[in-house]
């Protein structure tokens, strides 16, 4: 999911109508950008392996896998505000995008979806701005996972600044559904798109019920310690 560098030439490439000290200028304001989402992301994820850390000494067991964490891409963040007709300035970006800053927290069982995202929303530093469960409420084709939306304070040499980081928490099996779901929807061509669409739901709903299985499993083994 690391995708964080800025260069010149993308910046040229995606406003050629602009003037080289101008483009020179919009170069560091994204540089200064890229270092204030990638702050809030090390700030979520050092918040998050402290959470991990505490959960292994208190319940001896580790409810995230893995963290990966991303930044879009000069292009990527231009392209958009172009598609939603706003001007192309990192302090356009700040305003109208909550996604360029990143975080996928893949969690073991279900529950510790939950556990994590609790932990998140109750962190006195943090403010929620935004929840989408697609695990409570999938989408059509299937996908399952917990969104939501943080407020994240830097604290920079001139002061406080905020930053949204948006965070996916999922399990092994939904990030294992999404990344093969994601890859296969870019492919073209494909004969018999609809029935793979089907397919997909079919192992989407699979992949659910393993996750629902894993999780009494688990529930049945600590219970039987106790």
């Amino acid at each position: 999911m690391d995708d964080k560098e800025f260069d010149l030439d993308a910046i040229r490439d995606v406003v050629p109508e602009h003037k080289e000290e101008q483009i020179q200028d919009v170069f560091y304001s994204f540089l200064e950008l890229e270092h204030l989402y990638d702050s809030a992301i090390e700030l979520v994820k050092t918040q998050l392996n402290i959470f991990d850390n505490e959960f292994s000494m208190r319940f001896q067991r580790n409810p995230i896998h893995n963290i990966e964490s991303r930044i879009k891409t000069p292009q990527s963040i231009v392209g958009k505000l172009q598609r939603k007709g706003m001007p192309v300035t990192p302090e356009s970006a700040r305003n109208n995008l909550t996604d360029i800053a990143g975080v996928r927290v893949i969690c073991c069982y279900i529950d510790d979806i939950y556990a994590i995202a609790d932990l998140l929303t109750d962190h006195s530093a943090f403010q929620l701005r935004k929840i989408k469960d697609y695990i409570k409420n999938p989408k059509p084709n299937g996908y399952r996972s917990f969104h939501m939306i943080l407020d994240v304070p830097v604290y920079m040499s001139n002061g406080k600044e905020i930053a949204p980081v948006e965070i996916q928490i999922r399990t092994i099996a939904m990030d294992f559904w999404a990344s093969l779901e994601h890859k296969l929807k870019y492919k073209k061509n494909i004969e018999n798109a609809e029935e793979i669409s089907k397919e997909l739901q079919r192992c989407a709903e699979a992949s659910s019920k393993l996750d629902l299985r894993m999780q009494a499993l688990r529930d049945r083994i600590e219970a039987e310690r106790e």
